[in-house]
């Protein structure tokens, strides 16, 4: 997963983080070379094992030791790991951390390896490598995977209404109506007496299927998984530039629109209420038969694709009022802790991590997209020859309709304040509560 919201606990155990000082376990007293490896996606470990072994049999003395911890305490334990000298030498990081890290001097800059080693820094989709730059000009990742947002669908459901599946990838939305992005949705919403959404007589207060389903662990202080999407489709921006902004724009007309209208899906009952949200997965209301759709990103492919007995498809996001379909890009990398006792070793496997070799191994998985151009497109073919189209996620790269996860400091402070607000919009708050909220985040910025 990519949940940005809850790195903001670390924000606390941060405090007390020295700058560089600490000592990551390296090599053993045999001569062995061990590196420990973090990462948050259970997913994922079988491919970085694969990885591991190969790298291990390629490169005799070195031993690599993989921990994977979910995404609810990984960044707490990152940080804590920082104070007690027990950090992971090499980790898997998020654009959302990553300017904490650089900023307390935690991270271990690339640039000498990279330059000494000749890595092909346009190998990889275009802007990835240049995401892992600092405000300081030096680079502090190699880049792993990409991926964007789409909608997942229960088809059943969408039989027994009566919809056609090609029909999705035309939808339409906009602030005021919805336009067909919300038929659709109310179509799908089906009422306990078996009333669809959009037929006389439905019954809100008593909703048996939702039509949307909405995951609160998407990071409502950015919306990656959820308001972003039709925010962006309507012109907005999340900050003043990216990367690297300044001021936020969570008081633009455009964001406010596209909330408004979101959040009256819940009046509706096309939507469940914030309550029920509570720590439940989209992906499992769609096995449930609880939800017809719900907008993920590309990393829960695997997730939705596991449930038997659910036939689930996959549909790009809507065209909004710009003409255009809209979804933030987001890129992961790997970083070196610049603790580390062996900082060659730990570039060694940054730079395996970040080959051809490896990221051919995670397409194979079919988990992710990887960084490298080359093998995401093999990841596309394996995913086909599972019978499962994987276009709507890649489409808005190709066709150029991503914008960018917002990459600024403060970060955990900005998720401190917007999450709660955007969470009380949600429950009934007017919308100047996002307004203040902005002031709020900007200020940040003012005072350093």
């Amino acid at each position: 997963m990519r949940n940005p919201r809850r790195a903001a606990l670390a924000g606390a155990a941060l405090g007390a983080v020295a700058l560089a000082a600490c000592g990551a376990p390296g090599g053993d007293g045999d001569g062995r070379r061990t590196v420990t490896y973090w990462l948050w996606d259970a997913n994922q470990q079988p491919a970085y094992q694969e990885c591991a072994d190969d790298f291990e049999a390629a490169n005799p003395g070195y031993d690599i030791v993989i921990e994977q911890r979910g995404w609810d305490h990984y960044w707490t334990a990152l940080a804590l790991g920082f104070v007690a000298e027990s950090a992971p030498d090499v980790f898997t990081d998020h654009l959302s951390t990553f300017p904490e890290w650089v900023s307390r001097g935690l991270l271990l800059p690339l640039d000498e390896y990279v330059e000494r080693d000749g890595v092909p820094l346009d190998r990889y989709e275009p802007g990835l490598a240049e995401l892992w730059v600092g405000q300081d000009g030096r680079r502090y990742g190699l880049p792993k995977d990409w991926d964007t947002v789409g909608i997942f669908y229960n088809r059943e459901m969408l039989a027994e209404a009566g919809v056609d599946e090609a029909e999705l990838a035309e939808l339409t939305w906009n602030p005021d109506d919805g336009g067909t992005f919300e038929d659709l949705v109310a179509r799908l919403t089906v009422d306990a007496h078996g009333v669809r959404g959009d037929e006389p007589g439905f019954d809100r207060n008593d909703v048996a299927v939702h039509g949307l389903w909405l995951e609160m662990d998407g990071g409502f202080n950015h919306g990656q998984t959820q308001y972003s999407i039709y925010a962006a489709a309507n012109g907005w921006q999340a900050t003043d530039v990216n990367p690297w902004g300044e001021r936020f724009n969570f008081d633009d007309p455009a964001l406010l629109e596209a909330v408004d209208w979101w959040r009256g899906l819940i009046d509706k009952g096309y939507m469940p209420p914030l309550a029920a949200q509570e720590g439940v997965q989209s992906s499992d209301q769609l096995a449930a038969g609880t939800a017809a759709m719900a907008t993920n990103g590309s990393w829960m492919i695997g997730t939705f694709h596991g449930y038997e007995g659910l036939d689930v498809g996959i549909a790009p996001t809507p065209t909004g009022p710009t003409g255009e379909r809209a979804s933030m890009f987001n890129g992961l990398a790997d970083s070196i802790h610049a603790g580390t006792d062996d900082p060659e070793a730990a570039w060694r496997w940054v730079s395996y991590l970040a080959s051809p070799a490896c990221q051919r191994v995670v397409a194979e998985h079919r988990v992710v997209f990887p960084a490298i151009t080359e093998a995401w497109e093999l990841a596309r073919e394996a995913f086909a020859a599972d019978g499962i189209d994987v276009e709507p996620f890649t489409r808005q790269v190709t066709e150029g309709t991503t914008f960018l996860f917002p990459i600024t400091q403060h970060a955990a402070d900005v998720a401190a304040i917007m999450a709660p607000a955007f969470e009380a919009v949600l429950s009934g708050a007017p919308l100047s509560t996002l307004e203040r909220a902005n002031e709020e985040v900007n200020a940040l910025f003012r005072t350093g």
